[in-house]
């Protein structure tokens, strides 16, 4: 994850999909975006993945 304040959100639904997304996460870090890393089940924890969309803007995520 990065220090600064994240621009990107980069969610996944489980830890397993953590070799498919670390790619993404590459992408930020060789043009220096900053980022940050959740791992929210919407099929789990539908409620948690509904309150960190609706909360995404407050925070500035594209």
């Amino acid at each position: 994850m990065s220090e600064t304040t994240p621009l990107i959100g980069i969610i996944m639904g489980s830890d397993s999909d953590l070799p498919t997304m670390e790619k993404a996460i590459a992408v930020c870090e060789d043009f220096a975006i900053s980022y940050e890393v959740a791992i929210i089940s919407a099929h789990r924890t539908p409620d948690r993945m509904v309150e960190y969309a609706r909360n995404a803007h407050q925070k500035v995520l594209k």
